[in-house]
């Protein structure tokens, strides 16, 4: 127990509890996302579990992150799933109601936050263990001291969306423009945005665009207006 009396030790936790708090943020819009159409104690239930399985899975992609990095097309597959989740998330309807439809949404909100905190995760991740400088200690407890932040950053979220649906729409464009960063971070096509530096806001904005125009049209099929697609209350 040595290095609590380092003040390196401190100073390095304090660094990844910072990066978690600013990259977290696109974290616990898909998790608000995900999560706000269940009922109360399944949202809660959505918001624990997938947060503390996020960040779980963060602890271990460290280990292998820059080599992922560096493999071709993954990050273009990983920005087309964040494309494909924010459609469904801003055009999913409210379906059904019963306690195995509930269940099942349950599980699908918490799928839904683990493959979208895995594409955008790298970020942090990279992040997080250039802080840590090797020490798994000091990484375990970064992030796992940032596991009420973003609950806490998520069941803020959610109430805002349920008061403002427009937040609900900013929440969507947002999962669309970091999947449109991350479709042109690729390292295949790093050359090519190089040679046109405005691919770096031409990518997110498509991104955006996309999500939004999508995402609306299946509300409009569903019924539902945009920005209010899945957000009902408790199912009595």
């Amino acid at each position: 127990m040595e290095f609590l009396q380092d003040p390196i030790f401190w100073v390095g936790l304090l660094k990844i509890v910072w990066i978690n708090i600013i990259l977290s943020g696109d974290n616990a819009v898909v998790i608000a996302l995900a999560a706000r159409g269940l009922p109360p104690t399944q949202q809660k239930k959505a918001v624990l579990f997938g947060s503390g399985a996020a960040v779980v899975l963060r602890i271990g992609l460290t280990v292998v992150a820059v080599q992922l990095l560096a493999l071709p097309y993954l990050q273009i597959v990983g920005g087309l799933l964040l494309l494909w989740i924010g459609t469904q998330l801003l055009g999913d309807g409210d379906e059904g109601a019963g306690e195995s439809k509930e269940h099942g949404s349950l599980m699908g909100a918490v799928r839904t936050i683990l493959v979208a905190d895995l594409v955008m995760s790298l970020d942090n991740v990279i992040a997080v263990a250039a802080a840590a400088k090797g020490s798994m200690v000091l990484l375990v407890l970064g992030l796992g001291i940032s596991i009420p932040l973003v609950i806490f950053g998520s069941t803020l979220m959610i109430r805002l969306m349920e008061r403002y649906p427009v937040v609900v729409t900013f929440g969507a464009a947002l999962i669309g423009w970091v999947g449109g960063e991350t479709i042109i971070s690729d390292n295949i096509l790093v050359s090519t945005v190089e040679g046109a530096h405005w691919l770096h806001y031409a990518g997110p904005v498509l991104g955006a665009a996309l999500v939004l125009g999508v995402g609306k049209l299946l509300a409009r099929r569903g019924g539902v207006p945009a920005g209010q697609a899945a957000s009902t209350g408790p199912r009595d």
